[in-house]
């Protein structure tokens, strides 16, 4: 029979210097160091005496052969280390035939780099003593003795299938926390042990085991960091027991995996770990999966999720002398005791990117049925086969004193009845994979009795116990992108653009350089003039006459052509002109024919001459310029504009608001994310997702941006893209809540179950650090915030995911129901009219080139509509829910989200967020649930419904401003003015604003004015002018005051009405009632020409002016 060729490879451990040594007879004993390895000695090396300062060359090499098909394999790499005993050899005494030694230290090499593929390492490893060895006392001056090791294997001790493919598990267990009352650490000895099973060697599973755990009594905790041990027993040294560079480091509950992680358990857990008993283990267990075992344990976390993990405790049996061969225990310590299960969920391992989960476990009595349930598993790993594990894991050095303990009976290996192949029972030992199947493999076997109730592990119920437990991989998993990869992928999809660097050159400089020429030398003429001329025209003052100022013209010009300054100024003039020539006209060749070239100096003559009159233009006195006055309006205030003409359905007066916002600043990120969302509101996706790329093309790091492409992405079906988005926004900013929702929403519809629960699980960890961070912030300041939006008026800035949040309705149809996101900025822009009081658009600039007026910025004439009929046919404003002083702000990551989808119009997405809402243990039905409900129906015109959420939303929350907001909105929108109004006035009543208050007294007044109620209309629209002031809130508050015939306040109300908005048909024909009532022709004339030329809507408007033009007898040129 033809030999096998071995497949092993050398690992050989050299022993090269040891450092800091002293013996117990002096300074230069003689030692040796015995290698052991799998409880085989690898060798002894030479005796070697120590200098006098404490150093040894013992240059000693052993090795072993790594086979992994039989013999020493990677999962004895990782899990056992090489010790190193030094001994020393006491002087041999005269009467003894033997030497005599003495045990020093221990020092441990941890294999572990030769799994990284390493093939060779070098360390220095401490020389740990033994109880009583002189090593304990360190020499005077030196640090803790030390040798130097390398190891070496000629080639790689992994495959290249196996490094890329492999991995490597290590559980660490630390302890079992609030144990029962019936743990005593007096009478039997007893091996309080843990275990669990996970696939190894392909289709074999491997149990880990943890044994010897000590029992402790309270009161003090834990220290923090303190060392890993090898579970390998009978280590000689204590110090050698400490797994190299490996540490228990603890952290914040909140951070844990596990069950115990949640604000209500941090009191309990203070107490169990510091008070009560506990057993500690703090032992680490490694094992080697190869590739096969990785796809095994991955399979097998699907399909189980949850991992049993096993306690329970053994009597100690003691081995009396001379008969190590012989157990005497009586037949009651055959049975398992407090034998209980942890369920620890793995499927956060399966989250992209996790390698480590750490946490307290609750431990519940071991029951068969429930453990089969919940984890698939068929078989107890101490009940059915734990003998021949926990036999097999005794390893320790070789030169150990024998074991004093072993297990019980019922874990001994000449135990028959278990031996028997029962009813089709696996033989302990040959535990497969099958140990734990699918729920559709078979049952639990029929010949062992179900265990119905366990008393014993009832108690670890009673008395609160949990594990701490921790497992963790070499390599995740499943990978996940690195930041960079998705940077590079998202500026593939949309390169940046970054701003366009301005020119040196160019024709703007050439224009600019024209200008300050002319300046220039219109100052030098002027001084001139007043040094010629001066005193003359002091005498006259404003008596000149064209004679005279005709000769003065002559004699300068005489003077300076005589002087030569004519010429200075033409010369200075010359480079500017050549300039524009070259740059503007690009004119850099000669002319074919002097036809072309008396064309072009006419053409040029004209531009500088227009040129030259605006350099002038801009050079005159301040009185004269003070006369041009130009209102100038803010982007914020554009954007107020844009929202009014969104609710009222004004879509081309809102898109020209937008547009002008980008004229201004195209470089302002949030001008695009606003035009998005109203793209999105007008259902043009397409050109929404060209503004959100727009924006994330200015800053690629913007998380609002990243979220908004991701939305349009899923909304155009480019799944692949969106999820690109939706990670590269949790990796720049892993605490917002919105991204990793809406990460788990997109995961959700790939049916990508695991990462959904990922993505939810973070996201909800991210809001309870949120809400722990806010509970120290003052309860008032919290309500102050709530009435506002922050800094900036924009919503797209940095927000803490509890901004407010505005609805905007989507056209159910087309674009015929609009819904407004007003909310979020109104508060804000109400709060900075508060502080000064005064209407900002009565400020005048002082510079006429800066900021024409708005309506010198259409392209075309937009008629308005009469804003009665603009409220009414208006769809429903849908508000930001906001909290009083008496209510909880919201905690769960589904409203969080659906405000920002709302904020941003993606309605689609609500329904789908708010029935996980509806699931959420921290969720369910609440008012603001019941609000959003009723918005979403108010945008159908379904009122039937709307109403019955309202009616639901006040039952839960009676003194929420917002539903008392909404309810006005619907009786408004249905016809219900008298209801309306008392819904209103109740909203304006309340101590906490509501959202959209601009609406809510817009509407309001336009109620007062319906009634006649003039008094109260006027109060109304004033408070609307100080809070948000637009063109339909003066234009309410002129109406008002014209209708009390205060026709100078209704003047001034509406010359703002029309400085903000001069297309306003409605506007126009007050001014012209106005006009008529207080006798002046000219200007009434003019505002009836602008009213008829807008085409005015409303007949009885239109009638009232010709009633009154008829009365006075003028306004009407046509007569």
């Amino acid at each position: 029979m033809e030999q096998v060729p071995s497949t092993g490879r050398l690992v050989q451990i050299t022993v090269t210097d040891g450092y800091d040594l002293k013996g117990s007879k002096g300074d230069t004993p003689v030692t040796f160091i015995r290698a052991e390895f799998n409880q085989v000695v690898l060798g002894d090396s030479a005796k070697i005496t120590v200098s006098p300062e404490g150093t040894a060359k013992y240059n000693f090499t052993c090795s072993f052969e790594f086979n992994p098909e039989g013999g020493i394999t990677l999962d004895d790499l990782a899990r056992k280390p090489v010790f190193l005993t030094m001994t020393e050899v006491l002087p041999k005494e005269r009467k003894l035939k033997e030497e005599k030694t003495l045990i020093l230290g221990q020092a441990v090499v941890d294999l572990l780099p030769l799994l990284a593929g390493e093939t060779s390492f070098e360390t220095t490893v401490p020389l740990h003593p033994v109880q009583g060895s002189p090593l304990e006392t360190p020499r005077s001056g030196a640090k803790q003795c030390s040798l130097e090791v390398k190891v070496f294997a000629a080639e790689p001790l992994l495959t290249a299938a196996q490094m890329s493919g492999g991995n490597l598990l290590k559980v660490t267990l630390e302890a079992a926390y609030s144990v029962p009352e019936s743990f005593v650490p007096v009478g039997t000895l007893q091996n309080y042990m843990v275990g669990l099973q996970v696939p190894s060697l392909g289709e074999k599973d491997y149990p880990i085991l943890f044994k010897n755990g000590t029992l402790k009594l309270g009161g003090e905790r834990e220290p923090v960091p303190r060392p890993k041990k090898w579970p390998i027993a009978n280590i000689l040294a204590p110090g050698a027991n400490n797994i190299p560079d490996a540490f228990i480091v603890g952290g914040p509950y909140e951070e844990e995996e596990g069950e115990l992680n949640h604000p209500e358990d941090r009191e309990f857990r203070n107490q169990a770990e510091c008070m009560k008993k506990r057993i500690i283990w703090d032992l680490e267990s490694r094992c080697y999966l190869d590739p096969p075992a990785v796809v095994s344990f991955q399979k097998r976390i699907v399909d189980c999720r949850l991992w049993p993990v096993e306690i329970t405790r053994v009597p100690l049996v003691v081995v009396p002398k001379g008969k190590a061969g012989k157990f005497d225990k009586t037949e009651d310590e055959g049975q398992l005791s407090f034998h209980g299960v942890a369920y620890v969920n793995m499927v956060p391992l399966l989250y992209p990117g996790v390698k480590r989960i750490r946490g307290a476990f609750h431990v519940y009595p071991y029951l068969d049925t429930t453990v089969h349930e919940k984890t698939k598993c068929l078989f107890s790993l101490f009940r059915d086969t734990g003998h021949h594990f926990i036999q097999n894991n005794k390893i320790g050095g070789i030169n150990s004193p024998l074991a004093k303990q072993v297990v019980a009976k019922n874990l001994r290996e000449d135990k028959t009845v278990k031996e028997k192949d029962i009813d089709g029972r696996l033989r302990p030992g040959d535990v497969q994979a099958s140990s734990i199947k699918s729920q559709s493999s078979d049952t639990p076997l029929e010949g062992e009795p179900p265990l119905s109730h366990n008393p014993e592990g009832q108690q670890y119920v009673e008395a609160g116990t949990y594990i701490v437990l921790e497992i963790e991989l070499d390599k995740a998993l499943v990978p996940k992108r690195m930041p960079e990869e998705l940077a590079r992928r998202v500026k593939e999809m949309i390169p940046p653009r970054p701003p366009l660097t301005r020119r040196t050159g160019g024709a703007q400089k050439a224009v600019s350089d024209y200008h300050s020429q002319i300046k220039n030398i219109s100052r030098a003429i002027l001084d001139e003039y007043h040094r010629m001329f001066g005193k003359q025209v002091a005498k006259l003052g404003n008596d000149i006459d064209s004679e005279t100022l005709e000769e003065q013209k002559c004699q300068l010009s005489y003077e300076l052509n005589c002087s030569g300054k004519y010429f200075a100024f033409k010369e200075q003039l010359k480079h500017a002109v050549v300039k524009i020539v070259r740059e503007k006209y690009l004119k850099t060749t000669s002319f074919e024919s002097q036809e072309e070239l008396q064309t072009f100096i006419s053409e040029l003559y004209v531009f500088l001459v227009d040129q030259m009159h605006v350099a002038l233009n801009q050079t005159m006195p301040g009185d004269i310029q003070d006369t041009i006055s130009t209102i100038y309006t803010s982007n914020e205030q554009l954007r107020l504009f844009a929202f009014e003409a969104e609710v009222n359905e004004n879509f081309e007066m809102a898109a020209v608001y937008y547009e002008e916002r980008l004229v201004r600043d195209p470089q302002n990120l949030d001008h695009w994310l606003d035009y998005g969302a109203f793209c999105l509101l007008t259902e043009d996706n397409v050109k929404a997702q060209e503004c959100f790329r727009k924006a994330l093309s200015l800053n690629q790091s913007h998380i609002h941006s990243l979220l908004l492409c991701g939305v349009l992405a899923i909304l155009l079906e480019n799944y692949e893209q969106a999820e690109i988005f939706f990670e590269d926004a949790t990796c720049l900013e892993p605490t917002n809540v919105v991204a990793w929702t809406l990460l788990g929403l997109y995961y959700e519809i790939q049916n990508n179950d695991i990462r959904m629960e990922m993505a939810f699980h973070e996201a909800s960890k991210q809001l309870q650090a949120q809400a722990t961070k806010q509970k120290s912030t003052d309860s008032i300041e919290y309500v102050e915030e709530g009435g506002k939006i922050g800094s900036s008026l924009g919503p797209w800035g940095p927000t803490d995911g509890s901004s407010t949040i505005a609805i905007k309705a989507e056209a159910s149809a087309g674009p015929g129901a609009a819904l407004s996101i007003l909310d979020d900025f109104l508060d804000e822009s109400s709060k900075l009219q508060s502080d000064s009081r005064e209407p900002i658009l009565t400020t005048q600039s002082q510079d006429p080139s800066v900021g024409p007026k708005l309506s010198n910025m259409f392209p075309k004439e937009i008629p308005a509509k009469k804003e009665a009929s603009k409220c009414q046919d208006s769809a429903a404003f849908l508000h930001p829910v906001h909290y009083g002083a008496s209510q909880t702000p919201p905690t769960t990551i589904f409203m969080e989200t659906i405000r920002f989808l709302m904020k941003v119009n993606a309605v689609q997405y609500v329904h789908r967020v708010l029935a996980h809402e509806l699931l959420c243990p921290q969720g369910g039905p609440s008012c603001e649930y019941y609000l959003v409900l009723a918005q979403t129906h108010l945008l159908k015109k379904d009122f039937a419904k709307t109403e019955e959420y309202l009616q639901q939303a006040a039952q839960m929350d009676y003194l929420n401003p917002n539903v008392w907001g909404l309810k006005g909105h619907l009786y408004f929108l249905s016809g219900n003015h008298a209801e309306a109004k008392a819904c209103y006035e109740r909203t304006v009543s309340f101590v906490v604003d509501a959202s959209g208050m601009h609406f809510i007294f817009l509407r309001l007044g336009l109620l007062y004015l319906e009634e006649k109620e003039y008094d109260k209309a006027k109060k109304t629209y004033l408070q609307a002018c100080k809070r948000s002031p637009s063109c339909l809130t003066w234009l309410g508050l002129g109406i008002a005051c014209y209708r009390l015939e205060e026709l100078t306040e209704a003047e001034d109300a509406l010359s703002e009405a029309n400085a903000l908005n001069n297309y306003n048909a409605e506007v126009w024909a007050y001014l012209a009632l106005v006009c008529l009532k207080a006798g002046r022709q000219l200007e009434a004339e003019q505002a009836y020409k602008y009213t008829m030329k807008l085409k005015l809507k409303d007949e009885a408007l239109l009638a009232e002016i010709r009633m009154v033009q008829e009365m006075v007898g003028f306004g009407n040129p046509s007569f």
